[in-house]
C-alpha cells in the first residue's frame, strides 16, 4: 500500500565529488538514484537498506533504491535525492514565471518494490 511522502531533492557534497569524475560513473549515478529515509519511516515500512521503492506523483515515477538517512538528517515523513536525472522525473514543468519548476518540498507516493543494492536500477516507470 502507498504512502504520502514529502520529497526534497537537493545537491550533496559526495554529488560534486562524483560529478568531476563524470555523470556515468557508478558514484555519481548511486548518488543520484537512491533515496533516503528517515529510519523509522524503513522500519516501519519493513524496509532495509538496497530495498527498492517505487516513487511517483502526478508528473513522473521512479524505481530506486532506498537507504537510512544518518542520525537526525530527515524527520519522519520526509525523503531526500540528489538532483540529477531521476529526481527530475518527479519534477513538474511550470515554472511560474520564474524560469525554474517547483523542486523542492512536493508530495509524492511512495511503496516498497523489491530488493536490490544496486543504484543503477533506478528507471523511470509507468
Amino acid at each position: 500500500m502507498a504512502e504520502t511522502f514529502i520529497i526534497i531533492p537537493g545537491r550533496t557534497s559526495r554529488q560534486g565529488t562524483t560529478l568531476n569524475e563524470g555523470k556515468y560513473t557508478s558514484g555519481y549515478r548511486e548518488e543520484t538514484g537512491t533515496l533516503q529515509m528517515n529510519p523509522q519511516d524503513m522500519q516501519r515500512l519493513g524496509l532495509q537498506d538496497g530495498d527498492r521503492v517505487r516513487v511517483w506523483n502526478d508528473h513522473g515515477s521512479v524505481v530506486v533504491p532506498c537507504k537510512a538517512a544518518r542520525g537526525d538528517e530527515l524527520p519522519e515523513g520526509i525523503l531526500f535525492i540528489s538532483y540529477g536525472d531521476v529526481s527530475s522525473r518527479l519534477m513538474g514543468g511550470d515554472t511560474h514565471g520564474s524560469g525554474m519548476p517547483d523542486s523542492k518540498g512536493f508530495d509524492v507516493f511512495l511503496e516498497p518494490v523489491g530488493q536490490s543494492t544496486d543504484a543503477k536500477d533506478a528507471v523511470a516507470g509507468p
